[in-house]
Order: C-alpha cells, then structure tokens, then sequence
C-alpha cells in the first residue's frame, strides 16, 4: 500500500494514457498536458486503455515513485474522457486500487443491532 499521508492530494489523469510510459515519460506528462509540478508531493495516477492497469507517480521529497497495478478481473472506475484531472481523496484511491467504485462505495453487509 502507498503511504499517503493526509493532507497529499491524489490526481487522476482523465482519459487513458500510454502504459508503455515509465516514470519520466509520466512526469513530462504531469507537466505539459496537467499544467502540474510532479515533485510537489501529489500523487498521479494514470490508466491504460484496456482500463485493467493503472500507474501511479509519487515524489516523496526524496525520489520519485512508480507504483503499477493490475487487475486480474474487471476495470478501474475512471471518470468519463476530457481534458484534466480529477481531484480525490486518499480514501477514494484505497478503495480504487481494492476494485471497488470509489464514486459511491457501499457497504456489503450491516452490522447487527443489538436490542
């Protein structure tokens, strides 16, 4: 698990991207098409066109991070297609990299109530 401290932001990049890129090819990404600095501590995530990996860029004040996942089943919930990107929580981005909708999680069972 990435160690997000409260208070970093978490960028989705809208659309997809070329998974082929590595680290440097995402940070020059961050630059020209977001208009955002990728050593400023936020975090970036980006997602392939099959929409079964994403990538994340990281720099934690010390070196930059590329964190890669894939999923066996299924598609990573992404915003529909424009230019940008999207702002979320670092709650929002655990409950992405589990596979579940982070727009509206919903809980899968309800505790009982004793009475």
């Amino acid at each position: 698990m990435i160690p997000v401290r409260s208070g970093v932001r978490v960028w989705l990049a809208v659309g997809h991207t070329d998974m082929r890129r590595g680290m440097h090819g995402l940070a020059l990404q961050v630059q020209q098409a977001l208009g955002r600095d990728p050593h400023a501590g936020d975090l970036y995530v980006f997602r392939g066109k099959a929409g079964s990996l994403i990538k994340i860029i990281w720099h934690d004040g010390i070196g930059m991070s590329l964190y890669a996942k894939r999923l066996e089943r299924g598609r990573f919930i992404w915003p529909s297609p424009a230019d940008g990107c999207v702002a979320i929580s670092g709650a929002q981005l655990a409950y992405m990299l589990d596979g579940i909708d982070w727009r509206n999680p919903q809980r899968t069972w309800r505790p009982e109530v004793a009475g």
